[in-house]
């Protein structure tokens, strides 16, 4: 306020003498407020890596700091191994994940405790205060897909607009939730995630809570399959083979082909 002052007294009084002055007197406040905003803007980016640091994975299943949780789905994950439920945890390591229709369950993951977790490095997320402060590539199909100024403020847009959706396995899931968020935080550059990315994302770069965490993912599948090929002989396996097939095939249309039929 006091240097604002001085200005005005500065150009009431450059004024008097000569005109170009006081123009040049007139911009300064602007040139100030734009470096400061440039300045907030870089800072911001580094002060929340440097101010903010994550605690570590709770290896008990309890708290995951910036981390995708996957658990496996009754029934489903006994025919099919790699389809479950996943939920995104925010910075102090709480799960939110889309347990139901209308519902976004906090700190209680739907059909168990985390098998896999992955954590996400925020350096590689794009927090934009403004349009000209992406650091992103996509800047517009960003501000399109909805923006957000930290990682729990992205979590809590996100849940915010599915509290209004209805739940489905074949249309709207788990996996749409984590990966609206994945995109309000423009993960890796890319406002293009869906569930079938996510889903390669948290498999291929996950990593198990433990042994127990791969007996009950894996078990009742190779129980299931067992016990299916003494009944029914190879042909069962043939059948499983031919359900994921369709499975797979219904996300890579509804995904790819039909766009929005799957969120």
């Amino acid at each position: 306020m006091r240097q604002t002052l001085d200005l005005h007294l500065l150009g009431a009084v450059a004024s008097q003498s000569n005109p170009f002055p006081m123009r040049l007197l007139r911009r300064i406040p602007l040139l100030v407020v734009e470096a400061a905003c440039g300045d907030g803007v870089v800072s911001s980016s580094n002060e929340m890596q440097e101010l903010w640091p994550l605690g570590e994975v709770d290896q008990k299943g309890t708290r995951f700091p910036c981390c995708i949780v996957w658990t496996p789905l009754p029934v489903v994950s006994w025919l099919a191994p790699y389809i479950g439920h996943v939920g995104i945890a925010r910075e102090d390591g709480t799960v939110m994940d889309f347990a139901g229709s209308n519902f976004v369950s906090v700190d209680d993951l739907a059909y168990g405790s985390a098998a896999r977790y992955l954590q996400l490095d925020r350096r590689k997320c794009c927090f934009p205060a403004n349009l000209a402060a992406h650091v992103c590539a996509r800047s517009y199909e960003h501000s399109e897909a909805g923006t957000a100024i930290s990682w729990d403020d992205a979590l809590q847009s996100g849940a915010r607009r599915f509290e209004h959706k209805c739940y489905n396995l074949f249309t709207c899931n788990s996996h749409s939730f984590v990966a609206s968020c994945l995109n309000r935080l423009a993960y890796g550059g890319s406002v293009g995630w869906n569930v079938l990315n996510l889903a390669a994302l948290v498999w291929l770069r996950g990593r198990w809570l433990g042994k127990m965490a791969v007996v009950r993912s894996l078990l009742p599948f190779a129980a299931v399959a067992c016990v299916g090929v003494l009944m029914a002989g190879w042909s069962f396996l043939i059948g499983m083979a031919a359900f994921s097939s369709l499975l797979l095939g219904w996300f890579v249309l509804g995904v790819y082909c039909f766009k929005g039929l799957v969120c």
